[in-house]
């Protein structure tokens, strides 16, 4: 993967792929199956250029076809393709950097373009793979975490998991539990990687605290 050490080295317009409850964070890796004419057209292009595709939820307003978008994404870069033998695309994008997204660009393109600022999220260039957290905040994640995937019936390797690194954990999870789509935007958008372990945290006990069998989402 192409190496990103300044937020010059990303481009300010870049092609956007609303997808709601797809969750891309710097470092993880998010595989998609395309096949809507406009996103292969999209990643057409971006495969004859610099792989970056940002990933982006939509909010209320707008219409159905050009929803109103979050003011918050997270650029890619896809690090691995294959294409079906009927049309689809089969593409892993990689995390760079998260973007606060600015004005829509009206182009000839059929996929949505615009323009983004980084300069928040400068940090997620230079990302610290070796934190850890406290042995109490492990912990108490760890039982929030049984909690909610005995709620929903689910399982996870847990010899992986009690050795992954936080960042791959915490990476992981965020992007594969079925959270909503909001839960999913507050976990992008916490500030690093400890707000984003005590935002998961937080949305496995609120999930494993409910009564009743509908995980309320987060408002």
């Amino acid at each position: 993967m192409a190496a990103y050490r300044r937020l010059s080295d990303l481009p300010q317009v870049i092609p956007v792929f609303p997808l709601d409850g797809a969750l891309l964070l710097p470092g993880g890796d998010l595989p998609l199956q395309i096949f809507e004419p406009r996103y292969l057209n999209m990643v057409d292009d971006a495969m004859a250029g610099d792989r970056l595709i940002g990933m982006i939820q939509t909010r209320p307003g707008g219409d159905r076809v050009r929803p109103a978008l979050q003011a918050v994404g997270c650029v890619g870069r896809i690090t691995s393709y294959a294409e079906t033998s009927d049309g689809r695309y089969l593409i892993t994008l990689t995390g760079v950097c998260r973007f606060d997204a600015g004005e829509e660009l009206i182009l000839r393109t059929p996929y949505r373009q615009m323009r983004v600022r980084y300069d928040r999220f400068e940090g997620d260039l230079a990302r610290d793979e070796a934190a850890e957290a406290s042995e109490a905040a492990r912990a108490k994640f760890a039982t929030a975490l049984k909690r909610y995937l005995n709620r929903r019936e689910l399982d996870i390797d847990w010899e992986t998991a009690s050795t992954a690194p936080l960042e791959a954990l915490v990476n992981s999870l965020s992007m594969g539990l079925p959270f909503e789509p909001a839960e999913k935007q507050a976990l992008l958008e916490a500030p690093d990687l400890t707000g984003r372990f005590e935002t998961l945290t937080a949305l496995l006990e609120i999930d494993s605290s409910e009564p009743d069998d509908d995980p309320q989402p987060l408002q």
